[in-house]
């Protein structure tokens, strides 16, 4: 006998997609002239009510009754909605789904679609996502008719886990080496009776049942790790408290029409101070779109802080390790409709590098930006170290309240990949530093001879290190040499 296969099992409501397919099934049997569905706005707000709380005896009482609503349908007209609801259906998996699917099917695994959403209606939104099996309730037929009956039992709770396992025993597959996905609490069965459970933008009986199983949560609209709470992710919570009247300091913010309302952009700005990225906070809340950071090691894994961050998304970055896993956890998070915010220089300046007109960047926004082809947004912060300087363990409360300044400009024109050859990353870095350089005040590039006291600021707390020898010590530098962005 072969080798038994793995298989990744899916759900379909609330968790391939985020509502209930039913809203786009309905519409598209009405116009087949095979029911009346409800009106629009009750089907609006029953949709809305099952995105947030989920599956309920009520809705899988209702769900029941889809068969005896079918009694009499032509078989032929069912396919042809079906069919045309399809594409409908595909365009609203999650976007983080699609990712998952295709890293299932890469490892070889078989995808298998698991609902009690009757199979004719879904069979046709299967074939065009690729699924290797589904296994749905099933509606009895006669001359070319449903009767109005299932043909077997309706599948949720253990009737799924069993039809699940039928389905395996004629594929081959070991269950026991297999991962399943859902986001309902009837499909505990399922899940417990798998190798590896997920669990999916749970409902709250779910979501207990995942603390107490160690069951790991995900949530397929949002990158792996961001933590969700009630329907919205910590940076929606977060949102109304980013407010400049709140921080000791006066803003000014121009160019933020330039961040794109939707769809991926990577932002890139100049690093001064830690007050840094409490700045982009606040412009990512004035465009009102969440972002994801890359950060280094130190401060997502931090006990506390990390933990933070870590829900917030941001992608850990371990410097001088040469892995390019943020690179491609980045562009994951750009492919899926996402913001990233970067630093490119890596980390802030210290000592006379800090007064330095040249600004210095890694290749990491340009090798994203070839990687996703998404757009260079480059923002110009000017005054945070005047907040938080290196040399401070916490922000400094000054009630005069220093100025910092926030400029968004267009995005950055960088050469592409071409048919013969690969962009210069080298050419394109330049072409980013020289972007944010250009949105710094006159005297950004200006050269400036700092005082002891200047310089001092630059260090990081308790530095006992040589600060001679500081100036050598630049951010940005991969192996390029440093270039004036004048």
């Amino acid at each position: 006998m072969s080798t038994p296969r793995q298989a990744a099992i899916f759900d379909l409501d609330r968790t391939l997609i985020a509502g209930s397919s039913s809203v786009v099934l309905a519409r598209h049997l009405e116009q087949a002239g095979l029911t009346a569905s409800l009106p629009a706005a009750l089907m609006g707000g029953w949709n809305r009510a099952y995105e947030q709380w989920g599956d309920s005896w009520m809705t899988m009482g209702l769900a029941r009754l889809a068969a005896p609503a079918a009694r009499s349908w032509a078989v032929a007209k069912v396919a042809t909605a079906a069919a045309a609801a399809a594409p409908e259906l595909a365009a609203a998996v999650l976007p983080f789904a699609r990712q998952e699917l295709e890293a299932q099917r890469r490892a070889g695994r078989l995808l298998v679609l698991a609902t009690s959403t009757p199979e004719p209606l879904i069979a046709p939104f299967a074939r065009l996502l690729g699924f290797d099996g589904v296994v749905a309730t099933r509606w009895a037929t006669e001359n070319g008719n449903y009767l109005g009956a299932t043909e077997g039992p309706f599948l949720y709770g253990a009737e799924k886990l069993r039809a699940v396992q039928r389905w395996a025993e004629e594929h081959n597959v070991a269950l026991a080496h297999s991962v399943a996905y859902s986001d309902s609490a009837f499909d505990e069965p399922l899940l417990a009776g798998v190798g590896s459970a997920v669990v999916i933008n749970p409902d709250p009986p779910l979501a207990v049942l995942a603390r107490l199983r160690g069951w790991p949560v995900r949530h397929f609209d949002v990158p792996p790790g961001v933590v969700k709470l009630a329907g919205y992710e910590v940076q929606d919570w977060l949102r109304p408290y980013n407010r400049p009247e709140l921080l000791p300091a006066r803003f000014s913010f121009t160019g933020q029409e330039h961040i794109p309302a939707h769809g991926p952009a990577i932002v890139v700005f100049n690093h001064r101070s830690y007050f840094d990225a409490t700045v982009i906070n606040l412009l990512m809340a004035r465009v009102r779109r969440s972002a994801r950071f890359l950060a280094k090691k130190e401060l997502t894994d931090a006990p506390v802080l990390g933990r933070l961050t870590r829900a917030l998304g941001a992608i850990r970055v371990e410097r001088a390790s040469g892995s390019d896993e943020p690179l491609a956890a980045a562009a994951a998070c750009l492919a899926a409709g996402e913001l990233i915010c970067m630093a490119p220089q890596g980390t802030i300046p210290r000592g006379p590098a800090f007064f330095d007109p040249e600004l210095v960047g890694r290749w990491g926004a340009a090798r994203l930006a070839a990687l996703s082809g998404a757009p260079v947004i480059p923002v110009g912060l000017w005054g945070t170290e005047a907040v938080w300087p290196r040399n401070a363990r916490v922000p400094r409360l000054d009630l005069r309240r220093p100025k910092i300044s926030v400029t968004v400009g267009p995005p950055v024109i960088l050469a592409r990949s071409g048919a013969k050859k690969a962009p210069d990353t080298d050419a394109n870095t330049r072409t980013i530093m020289a972007a944010i350089v250009a949105l710094l005040p006159e005297q950004a590039r200006q050269p400036h001879m700092a005082t002891e006291e200047e310089l001092a600021r630059t260090y990081p707390p308790g530095y006992l290190g040589d600060a001679a020898s500081e100036h050598k010590r630049r951010p940005g530098r991969d192996t390029m040499a440093p270039t004036r962005c004048a």
